[in-house]
């Protein structure tokens, strides 16, 4: 009986919804602040919803269910423990089974879908199915994470991202024709360079893309940036503060976006509010003890709504996330994408505030009271070094935060290997601009002076550095553009910054 009225609930909300969607001003009140405790447990009930109904209508999940533990979810009051069921991922799920398995009745509909393709960065490419309903729910929330961090002004929006198959480009296009002047360039600096020069600084420009391409642009294109009014969106991968500043010298505001391929692109958003914060934490130990989880990093802060994704974090601090909507094509159900993180409601946050005696205004006031979805990137995205976590967000730092490096280096990789005898070796590998080739002598001096400062910003790297045998230590090298490992990189994608080497 319980369960039973739980999705009676649900589906008078499903017509509340519906209603409140019909424009972007109706939909903002499904997240005015008061109705915290509401959105959280109604998100959790469609969480379980999605669950009951893709166990019996999606093939593969019966299938992969069959070879899990799944028993029926139990309910205290009216609270379900969703904990009971199995997660999926990757190698588990996606790999196993064909794609009309993973679709609602065992076929790709036949009109209104939109096949998405991964980058392919972490092995071979994957396809993802996205149908009518679920583009235009993503829409709304593109429109109003947009409008929550620049207002509701008129933009021209200069697309960035990879355009053809890859998710984010085409559904960031899609999402935000109807609300701008709209130009896809991809991730072309001649493109963009030539577009704001043709329509001139008398637009409110949003310029969407990922971060090294970005700082890319703001490197090599002949543009005067101090004439044009720009708020630069970068999704795919997180940004230091450094590389935040290093941005901010040339455009106006710079947000990012959580998202994947695997779920939904704008999963969470980050504005004014996570942005202070996230600064504050990187400068308040006893906040950041309070807040983090996880040591080495400072993590990417967002706010998501609980209405649409149900995120819980497992035993080894990876985000496991359910897409909350019924009627999605190819149901996500506890999906571990391999992110390290937590979420933190906002009364839990507030009351953290409070025992630090930490003014709220010194953050500036939150604009909702959605929940917070802390972020520290992937789980294999470190590499180890003689017990230490060494993040390409510590290496994009210190290199954007020194002058001589950011004007000279396009970007980085971090490789490790062992020797024949199981020594770990690290090596630094930097990828010089086009006509830097002059820095090559400069090898010894930068390696001294990066790994010093590495040592600076990573207590864990500064002791271990002192165990490193004299043979194993961390190595540096300078790639003129496009050789070595960088050769044959393509800048439409998501930068590959870890590698594992086999000498």
């Amino acid at each position: 009986m319980r369960k039973l009225f739980v999705f009676l609930v649900l589906f008078i909300a499903r017509n509340f919804r519906s209603l409140a969607s019909r424009s972007e001003t109706s939909y903002r009140l499904l997240f005015v602040p008061g109705l915290e405790k509401t959105r959280w447990q109604v998100g959790k009930w469609k969480a379980w919803l999605v669950y009951e109904k893709a166990k019996t209508t999606v093939p593969a999940y019966a299938s992969f269910l069959k070879t899990h533990t799944a028993p029926a979810v139990p309910i205290r009051g009216l609270d379900p423990d969703l904990t009971v069921i199995p997660p999926m991922d990757k190698e588990g799920y996606i790999k196993k089974y064909s794609i009309e398995e993973r679709c609602t009745g065992g076929a790709i509909p036949a009109f209104g879908v939109v096949i998405d393709e991964s980058s392919g960065t972490s092995g071979t490419p994957n396809n993802w199915v996205r149908g009518p309903r679920e583009r235009a729910d993503s829409e709304k929330m593109v429109r109003v994470s947009l409008h929550t961090a620049i207002g509701n002004k008129p933009i021209f929006l200069i697309n960035a991202f990879a355009l053809g198959p890859w998710a984010t480009g085409m559904n960031v296009s899609m999402s935000l024709v109807g609300v701008s002047i709209l130009k896809s360039t991809g991730p072309d600096v001649a493109k963009i360079q030539n577009t704001l020069r043709l329509f001139g600084p008398k637009y409110n420009y949003v310029l969407m893309g990922y971060p090294p391409f970005l700082k890319t642009l703001v490197d090599t294109a002949d543009v005067d940036w101090k004439e044009f009014r720009i708020t630069a969106i970068y999704g795919g991968e997180g940004i230091s503060e450094g590389m935040r500043d290093y941005l901010l010298q040339s455009f106006d505001k710079v947000y990012g976006s959580y998202g994947a391929s695997d779920l939904e692109i704008n999963i969470g958003a980050e504005n004014d509010f996570t942005i202070n914060l996230r600064k504050m934490v990187s400068q308040n130990e006893k906040l950041a003890a309070r807040l983090l989880r996880h040591t080495g990093v400072l993590p990417m802060i967002f706010q998501f709504s609980p209405l649409d994704y149900h995120i819980e974090t497992n035993s080894e601090g990876e985000l496991l996330v359910t897409l909350c909507r019924a009627n999605n094509t190819a149901p996500k159900v506890r999906y571990n994408i391999h992110d390290l993180g937590h979420v933190m409601r906002m009364p839990e946050f507030l009351q953290v505030i409070r025992d630090l005696d930490i003014p709220l205004d010194a953050l500036g006031t939150p604009t909702s009271d959605l929940p917070l979805l802390f972020h520290y990137g992937r789980s294999d995205a470190a590499v180890g070094f003689y017990g230490c976590k060494i993040t390409p967000m510590e290496i994009q730092g210190i290199i954007v935060s020194d002058p001589e490096y950011s004007a000279n280096v396009n970007t980085f990789s971090l490789i490790t290997h062992e020797d024949d005898r199981h020594n770990k070796h690290l090596v630094l590998a930097l990828e010089l601009r086009g006509g830097c080739d002059n820095c090559l002598d400069r090898v010894d001096q930068w390696r001294d002076a990066i790994y010093t400062r590495l040592a600076e910003v990573n207590q864990d790297y500064r002791e271990a550095s002192k165990m490193v045998p004299a043979e194993c230590c961390a190595e540096l090298r300078l790639y003129p553009f496009g050789t070595g490992v960088f050769t044959n990189r393509d800048i439409r994608l998501k930068q590959q910054y870890i590698i594992e080497a086999t000498a």
